[in-house]
C-alpha cells in the first residue's frame, strides 16, 4: 500500500485529503508544519508529499529543499491557494513532480496522485534492474505483461549468440526491444544494424544483406560491404522477417548454421559473429503451413521468443506512456503539458488502439503540436478515440445545388482549408505538417504549390 503525506495548516484540508485518498486505497499521513513534515518522513518509508506552499510561519519551498536533501527520490507535489507562475517554476526546479491550485477536485487529486505514484513505481522497478547491473531498455511499461516482457530481455541479453524471434502485432515495439536487447548485452558497443525486410524486393536485399563484388551483377561498380558483415561482432536485427522470400531465407539459413557468408560474386567464404534478432507481425506458423515461410528457418531463428502484447492487453501501461511520450514531445516542440484529465485518460484507457504504441506516440505528438494548453481534455482527442460525443466538428458538407457539383473542385477546396489550417498552426514546418497531416514531404511540398501555399 503506497503511503502518502498530507502537508497542510489548515485541519479542514488535511482531513479532507486524508478521508479522500484514503477511500481510494492509500495509506495517508498528515502533518501541518516543517517539523511533523521532517519527522514523519524520518519515521516512515512516504511514497508521495502533497505539500502545501503556505504554512504560516514556514515556507514551503524551503520545506521541499529539506525533503528534497533527506530523501531524494521522493515525489511531491505542491499545493497552494495563492501560487504564481513564478513559485510553480521555482519549486519544479528544485524537484516537485507537479503543481496544483486551490480549490481543486477530487478528481484532478485522485489523477495526479495516481499519475506520480505509477512513475514513482516504475523508476523504483528501474532502479532495481540497475543495482542488478542491468542497463536500461528504453521500453515503458510496468503491468504484469511487461513484466514478463522486460524479465525475457534481461535474461536472453546475457547469451550474446542465442537467436531471438520477436512477435507481436505492428506498432508494439519490436524494434525497441531489439535495441534493448542488444544494449544490455556483451555487444552494447558493437554495431546494431537494422533492416525491414519487406521494403526491398529480392535481389536488392540480398545485395544489401550479403554484399557483392565488382562486376557481380550489371550495376555492381564497386565491391560492396553487407549488413551481415557490417553488424559482425554486434548484432543484426531483421524486421518483418515473415515477408522474406524464399529463395533468401535459404542463405540466411545458411549463414545461421555456418557462421560464415559469401558476397554476391564471390568465391570465398567470411566467417562472422553476428546475433540475429527477427521480428514478425504475422503467423510463421500459418506461413509454414502455406509453404511462404521455410521450417527448419523458423526452428532456427525460435530459440529464445518473446512475445510484445499489443496495448489493449497492458492498459496500466498507458499513463506511464502517456507521460514518457509528452516528456519528449513537451521538449522537443517547446509546450508545457503536464496533465491529462480524468476523461480523457478513461478515453485513452477504453480505446481499442489498433494501432498500438505507435498509435499512441503519433497521437501525443499530434495532441502537442496542435494545443498550447497546459492540460489534455477530451475534446482535444480525436474522433476514433472521444466518439462523436466529445470529438471535435469536422465542419459542416457544403450544399450540392439541384444543378449538380464538381466534386474535384469541392475536394480541393476542402484540401485546400486543411492545409492552410496546417500551414498556419505549424508555422510552415514542413516535417511538423507532414507529421500533423500524415502524409510524405514530397507529398507535401507538391500539394502546397499546387495550391500556391507558402
Amino acid at each position: 500500500m503506497e503511503k502518502i503525506l498530507v502537508v497542510d495548516d489548515e485541519i479542514f484540508v488535511r482531513e479532507n485529503l486524508e478521508r479522500t485518498l484514503s477511500l481510494k486505497g492509500y495509506d495517508v499521513f498528515t502533518a501541518e508544519n516543517r517539523q511533523s513534515t521532517i519527522s514523519r518522513i524520518s519515521e516512515s518509508d512516504i511514497d508521495l508529499v502533497l505539500l502545501d506552499l503556505n504554512l504560516g510561519r514556514d515556507s514551503g519551498l524551503d520545506i521541499l529543499r529539506e525533503i528534497k536533501e533527506t530523501v531524494p527520490d521522493i515525489l511531491v507535489i505542491i499545493i497552494t491557494g495563492y501560487g504564481t507562475v513564478e513559485t510553480a517554476v521555482e519549486a519544479l526546479k528544485m524537484g516537485a513532480y507537479d503543481y496544483i491550485k486551490k480549490p481543486f477536485k477530487a478528481d484532478a487529486i485522485h489523477l495526479i496522485v495516481r499519475l506520480a505514484l505509477e512513475t514513482q513505481s516504475l523508476k523504483k522497478e528501474l532502479k532495481s534492474l540497475k543495482r542488478d547491473g542491468v542497463q536500461l531498455p528504453e521500453v515503458v511499461g510496468s503491468s504484469r505483461p511487461m513484466k514478463e516482457v522486460f524479465k525475457k530481455i534481461a535474461e536472453v541479453a546475457k547469451h550474446e549468440t542465442a537467436t531471438v524471434l520477436i512477435t507481436g502485432e505492428s506498432g508494439t515495439g519490436k524494434e525497441v526491444a531489439a535495441r534493448a536487447i542488444h544494449n544490455l548485452s556483451p555487444r552494447k558497443d558493437r554495431p546494431f544494424i537494422d533492416i525491414n525486410c519487406g521494403s526491398l524486393p529480392y535481389n536488392l536485399l540480398e545485395s544489401e544483406l550479403f554484399g557483392h563484388e565488382k562486376g557481380a551483377f550489371t550495376d555492381a561498380k564497386s565491391r560492396k560491404t553487407g549488413l551481415l558483415e557490417e553488424a559482425n561482432g554486434g548484432t543484426l536485427f531483421l524486421d518483418e522477417i515473415g515477408d522474406m522470400d524464399m529463395n533468401l531465407q535459404v542463405k540466411l539459413l545458411r549463414v545461421l548454421e555456418e557462421r560464415k557468408l559469401r558476397r554476391l560474386g564471390s568465391t570465398r567464404n567470411i566467417d562472422i559473429d553476428v546475433r540475429i534478432i527477427a521480428a514478425t507481425n504475422k503467423d510463421l506458423k500459418e506461413a509454414i503451413n502455406t509453404r511462404e515461410f521455410r521450417e527448419d528457418l523458423y526452428y532456427r531463428l525460435n530459440v529464445f521468443p518473446i512475445y510484445l502484447p499489443p496495448l489493449r492487453e497492458r492498459r496500466d501501461d498507458i499513463p506511464p506512456l502517456l507521460n514518457f511520450f509528452l516528456s519528449r514531445f513537451n521538449a522537443e516542440f517547446k509546450k508545457n503539458i503536464n496533465e491529462i484529465s480524468k476523461d480523457a485518460l478513461d478515453l485513452f484507457r477504453s480505446y481499442s488502439w489498433p494501432g498500438n504504441i505507435r498509435e499512441l506516440k503519433n497521437m501525443v505528438e499530434r495532441i502537442c503540436i496542435m494545443n498550447s494548453a497546459s492540460s489534455i481534455t477530451a475534446d482535444m482527442l480525436p474522433r476514433e478515440i472521444a466518439g462523436e460525443k466529445h470529438g471535435k466538428s469536422g465542419g459542416s458538407l457544403p450544399e450540392i445545388p439541384e444543378s449538380g457539383a464538381d466534386l474535384e473542385n469541392i475536394l480541393s477546396d476542402i484540401e485546400k482549408q486543411l492545409l492552410t489550417k496546417a500551414f498556419t498552426m505549424t508555422k510552415g514546418n514542413v516535417s511538423k505538417m507532414s507529421r500533423l497531416l500524415n502524409i510524405p514531404r514530397g507529398t507535401l511540398r507538391y500539394k502546397l504549390e499546387k495550391h500556391n501555399i507558402s
